[in-house]
């Protein structure tokens, strides 16, 4: 018995001609293009679900020069930050017409290279990087070969390309300034040893604020994890049992501070009576936790706005000449956690 003929696929004709319009402008409504009036793009839709019209884009691809799709690359979305930023990413570029490829580098030289390879040999339209390796000369050397249009985020590379760049010093410098002016002498912070951009940033600002109150920056309360992911309750435990003990800290969010709440509640210390803390980073539980947690946090959703803006004028050929950076402030929310430094840091009561 002979297969039974495959049902025809309706074309971008036919919903032109259901919809009374131009094979340019029904052109341009399935491609998400600006220039079309309110009234033909309804037009148009209502063809397209009337015909149950899916548009081929490998015949696009072909036609247009054009996949509509971006490459992301970040080292680790199982960070809740990347995970965040992805998601705002994500909704913006497919509002405009774009699907997002993501790949996840793991702070990996070779790996970035290979997704950076990758990207250039599937046609991505454009890419957004946020690299482990911001200062590999190969590492570098492939993201200015790609040929396409490039945002980096929050990435200290000198290079052609567009950035978004997150303003870490003035933020930290703020945040030891708030805990200066409860009376907190000895701060700790407790961070990873990235050599990336973030965590060199936001180590100047600590510093700085501390300098400028007059503090002694101490090696020993600058806690220096292996990885975000790092077990962080040993060393805050270790920390918090000096005689000389800090009586704030400021923790990067989401494992690292867990953790540190762990070690601070496994010693029977009360927030913030014997201990203030600051997270780096807004994660979910910081506002629900008890206390609930003051934070550093980066506006994510404003990080994507730029990001996005700054990948579609290029695309669209309207982004000038030069490289623009835009930055994206970080802003200090006062919760409960923060209190004025206690007048003794022996042993604390046990709580009630």
């Amino acid at each position: 018995m002979a297969p039974l003929p495959r049902p025809k696929s309706a074309s971008i004709r036919d919903v032109a001609e259901l919809a009374g319009v131009s094979l340019g402008s029904a052109s341009r409504v399935i491609n998400k293009v600006d220039n079309v009036t309110a009234k033909t793009r309804e037009k148009v839709e209502k063809a397209i679900a009337a015909l149950a019209y899916r548009p081929n884009h490998a015949a696009q691809s072909l036609r247009l020069r054009t996949t509509r799709t971006i490459g992301c690359l970040l080292t680790d979305v199982t960070n809740p930050l990347y995970a965040k930023l992805f998601r705002a990413l994500e909704e913006r570029m497919r509002t405009a017409g774009y699907m997002m490829l993501l790949a996840n580098s793991l702070n990996l030289a070779e790996r970035e290279i290979d997704i950076l390879s990758t990207f250039q040999s599937r046609g991505m339209d454009g890419v957004i990087l946020a690299p482990g390796n911001e200062r590999d000369r190969d590492v570098l050397k492939a993201i200015h070969g790609i040929g396409v249009p490039v945002v980096l985020l929050d990435r200290d590379i000198k290079s052609k390309t567009d950035q978004v760049l997150f303003d870490h010093v003035p933020g930290m410098h703020g945040v030891v300034s708030r805990l200066a002016a409860l009376g907190h002498r000895r701060i700790a912070l407790i961070v990873t040893q990235s050599p990336n951009r973030p965590m060199r940033r936001r180590i100047e600002g600590f510093c700085s604020g501390m300098q400028a109150h007059g503090l002694p920056v101490e090696d020993e309360f600058i806690v220096r994890l292996p990885t975000a992911m790092s077990a962080a309750f040993a060393a805050v435990t270790a920390l918090l049992k000096r005689p000389d003990r800090p009586t704030a800290i400021v923790a990067m969010g989401t494992n690292i501070l867990n953790e540190t709440l762990n070690a601070i509640s496994n010693l029977d210390m009360r927030i913030p009576q014997d201990i203030s803390v600051v997270s780096i980073g807004d994660p979910d539980f910081a506002a629900s936790y008890a206390p609930a947690i003051s934070s550093l946090r980066v506006d994510l959703d404003a990080a994507a706005q730029a990001a996005t803006e700054l990948l579609l004028s290029r695309l669209r050929g309207v982004g000038g000449s030069k490289p623009r950076c835009v930055m994206i402030d970080c802003h200090y929310i006062e919760r409960q956690s923060c209190g004025p430094a206690p007048l003794s840091t022996g042993k604390p009561s046990r709580r009630r």
